[in-house]
């Protein structure tokens, strides 16, 4: 771990970005160029007086879930990720097995969108992140972890993954997660993510055997969804996609037709956030 450059490499990075570049108010007050301290600690979800010894060369080795945090908190690029990392005393993560880190560019584009639900899935259908939106109206689908992070090991495991379907299109969306898993497989090959995925879900869902089994590569997901929300009930949205070709990432945007009920659901779920009614 190289201290003084961990630290000197965090502290330009910070000053680089703006307010703006990370979806906060600059406010009339503010004296300094770039971000404080305490908005990078909040944007990487961990305490400000650790991330103030970090800049000050003090504190324990950070571990590399702290770094892959800071990474996207400081809305660094894959290769910025990598030097972080070996600045830590890290090996650079894997492109293929760890494509958890989410492009500068997206993020950007992401932090524009406070009041959409929106959300960065990986090449697995890993959920990488979601706004806040986003969680009202799917759920945290960023808090599962191992294989669960895959939206399609998920499906054929979780029984609750298919609530948020209507039960009339849960047999078209489970063939769609299904054929994106397969197209992730022959892009990704033996010992991929994806490869682990297929192999634990044949041997413990008899369901996504038969399925699997069929050879489906291109069916793709409806860009109209019906989203059932528990407390708002069913939300007809728009999906949209933006691919980020490098990072083999996708943000998808849910918005639905002005005017219509689902348009005012939309709109209710984003007062109340993720909470009950």
């Amino acid at each position: 771990m190289d201290r003084a450059q961990l630290a000197d490499f965090l502290r330009t990075r910070r000053e680089a970005l703006q307010p703006e570049d990370v979806g906060l108010p600059r406010g009339s007050r503010r004296r300094t160029g770039g971000l404080r301290r305490e908005e990078v600690a909040v944007l990487a979800d961990m305490s400000a007086d650790y991330y103030g010894r970090i800049e000050q060369q003090r504190g324990p080795k950070p571990s590399e879930q702290m770094l892959a945090s800071l990474a996207r908190g400081l809305r660094l690029s894959t290769a910025e990720r990598d030097h972080l990392f070996r600045l830590g005393g890290y090996v650079a993560p894997g492109r293929l097995r760890r494509g958890d880190h989410v492009e500068a560019g997206l993020m950007r584009i992401l932090d524009r969108l406070v009041d959409v639900p929106a959300m960065v899935v990986g090449s697995t259908g890993e959920t990488l992140v979601q706004t806040p939106p986003c969680v009202a109206l799917l759920g945290d689908e960023t808090a599962y972890e191992g294989l669960a992070r895959c939206v399609a090991h998920r499906w054929w495991t979780l029984p609750e993954a298919r609530l948020r379907y209507p039960a009339e299109d849960q047999d078209g969306v489970g063939r769609a997660f299904t054929a994106e898993l397969r197209a992730a497989v022959t892009r990704d090959g033996a010992g991929s993510l994806a490869a682990e995925v297929v192999a634990d879900l044949e041997a413990r869902s008899p369901e996504f055997r038969a399925v699997w089994a069929e050879h489906e590569v291109a069916r793709p997901h409806s860009k109209h969804k019906r989203i059932v929300h528990p407390d708002v009930g069913v939300v007809e949205v728009f999906c949209q996609t933006l691919y980020d070709v490098d990072q083999d990432q996708g943000l998808l945007l849910f918005t639905a037709t002005p005017g219509t009920e689902s348009s005012e659901r939309l709109k209710l779920l984003g007062v109340i956030g993720a909470q009950s009614l």
